[in-house]
């Protein structure tokens, strides 16, 4: 059989409508998220996370389309979440992931994270002096999953500038510990007092100093015995 220029031209166009009408209905399997429960952020640390979806036509894309991430964290586009967070809280946000087809093909997932100070320390027993004798007590909690070489010093400054340290203690504070009590008294001179506590963390695997300070909002008196 003969083809006219005219025929095979019409072939030609023919072939390239149907590859692309193919291209322009290109679709994938459906998007089916993989990403586990996203672990914990602690406050004003590096958080570093990869969302995961499989299906779809790649490349996707991620956004955040409800809700809002903590304070100082981002949702790049390739899924990737990264930053320091600001806020301690629980947060809660939808995802939604496009894929490149044509037509696009979406899929939304709802997501918390939780973001928690790694260090926390609070009173147990406020400092309270009786006669020349102060005491008071903290309790730590140590949020994260490594141990801590930990050291906490309480030191009572009188009007003068001369220091006394009324507590020292230095011990590795166990991962996931909570409310782990520290009491500490010592008696003191009489005179005007600041108290100072002063705890430090330090997390050898990540190469992490972790600091946190208690003090009264006022001064504590020793006074001269009857």
């Amino acid at each position: 059989m003969k083809l006219t220029l005219s025929g095979s031209l019409l072939i030609v166009l023919t072939l390239l409508g149907s590859s692309a009408a193919q291209q322009g209905a290109a679709t994938g399997e459906p998007i089916v998220f993989a990403t586990a429960p996203l672990p914990k952020g602690f406050l004003r640390q590096p958080y570093h996370f990869k969302l995961e979806a499989q299906g779809g036509i790649t490349p996707l894309r991620w956004e955040v389309t409800n809700g809002a991430l903590p304070e100082g964290v981002e949702l790049a586009p390739d899924g990737t979440l990264s930053g320091a967070p600001t806020e301690a809280d629980s947060f809660v946000f939808v995802v939604t992931v496009t894929d490149s087809g044509k037509p696009v093909a979406q899929k939304k997932k709802e997501y918390t994270v939780e973001v928690v100070a790694p260090l926390v320390v609070e009173w147990s027993k406020k400092p309270k002096i009786t006669g020349h004798r102060l005491d008071a007590a903290i309790r730590v909690s140590n949020q994260t999953g490594e141990d801590f070489d930990f050291t906490v010093i309480a030191l009572a400054v009188n009007e003068n500038g001369r220091a006394t340290a009324v507590g020292y203690q230095h011990f590795t504070l166990k991962k996931d510990t909570d409310e782990f009590e520290i009491p500490f008294g010592e008696n003191l001179p009489q005179g005007s007092y600041d108290l100072n506590v002063d705890a430090v963390a330090e997390v050898a695997s990540t190469n992490t100093i972790l600091r946190a300070r208690l003090a009264p909002s006022g001064k504590l008196q020793v006074v001269q015995s009857p």
